[in-house]
């Protein structure tokens, strides 16, 4: 990952760089790995994420044909 300082603007490039680590999912990965999660946890969580992910996509559905 690279973010370019122009014009000594380093509040700028610090921003860009924070959102990018943020799309990138950078932070989340890094507060998953703070502490050991046992594999039974990793696959609850990966599994209610993808009932969240099918309960929105139905809610999206219903208001595009409604």
């Amino acid at each position: 990952m690279q973010i370019t300082v122009r014009d000594n603007n380093v509040d700028q490039a610090l921003r860009a760089l924070k959102k990018k680590m943020q799309r990138e999912g950078i932070f989340r990965e890094m507060k998953q790995r703070r502490h050991y999660e046992k594999p039974s946890e990793k696959r609850a969580r990966e599994r209610a994420a993808a009932i969240g992910r099918a309960r929105k996509a139905d809610r999206k559905r219903a208001e595009r044909d409604a």
